[in-house]
């Protein structure tokens, strides 16, 4: 059974509804026969350089920034998860590229473990190719085939494009949002509880 996993890396209620997703996954009866592909979303495709988190939510949210991160801090704590608050935000295309190659040698999951503790847990920059490039190698891709697709920006473009694009097709307009053997959705960070009823209901049908 395949479950369809829409994200953005630097989307903190997606590092917090993973780990309820897989809190969920690690009870279910039928585990090994479930397989997690990543999609992309960005939420922000237009992003210009780089900023800091904070920058960037006093910006959109003005006093109430520092309080809402906070909470949402908390929550992410709350699942067992690192979460530095002295984050960069910026445009991620070239990550959701390199999670299309990892994809194709076998170390997707690995990959996005990576860049998501890189960036919540350690506040490394996903925005360099060297910085990038470093995660990238540590989780398992090799550094040359890292540094091709970072070289050229049409690779793994349409792929990206061809995720985004499914996305605006079937609705989804945030994320997380998880698609369960094609047939059941769940929007939002919800509790492990809930995937787990979406992951025996799919089963079940």
């Amino acid at each position: 059974m395949q479950v369809e996993f829409w994200a953005d890396v630097i989307c903190p209620w997606c590092y917090i509804g993973k780990a309820r997703f897989e809190k969920a996954l690690a009870g279910f009866e039928h585990r090994a026969e479930v397989t997690v592909v990543h999609r992309a979303f960005e939420l922000d495709p237009h992003k210009e350089g780089v900023e800091s988190v904070q920058a960037m939510l006093a910006a959109k949210f003005g006093p109430r920034a520092a309080e809402m991160e906070d909470s949402v801090a908390q929550l992410a704590r709350d699942e067992g998860l690192e979460y530095r608050l002295d984050r960069e935000v910026g445009n991620t295309f070239d990550v959701h590229r390199l999670l299309h190659l990892a994809g194709e040698r076998g170390v997707q999951p690995q990959v996005l473990d990576a860049v998501l503790h890189a960036n919540f847990g350690q506040a490394r920059s996903l925005f360099t190719p060297e910085s990038l490039t470093e995660i990238a190698t540590e989780a398992g891709l090799d550094a040359a085939d890292v540094k091709t697709v970072l070289e050229d920006p049409a690779m793994y473009a349409d792929e990206v494009r061809a995720d985004e694009q499914r996305a605006r097709e079937i609705g989804v307009s945030g994320v997380p949002f998880v698609v369960v053997a094609g047939r059941l959705a769940v929007a939002g960070a919800q509790p492990a509880e809930l995937f787990g009823r979406a992951l025996t209901q799919a089963w079940e049908a």
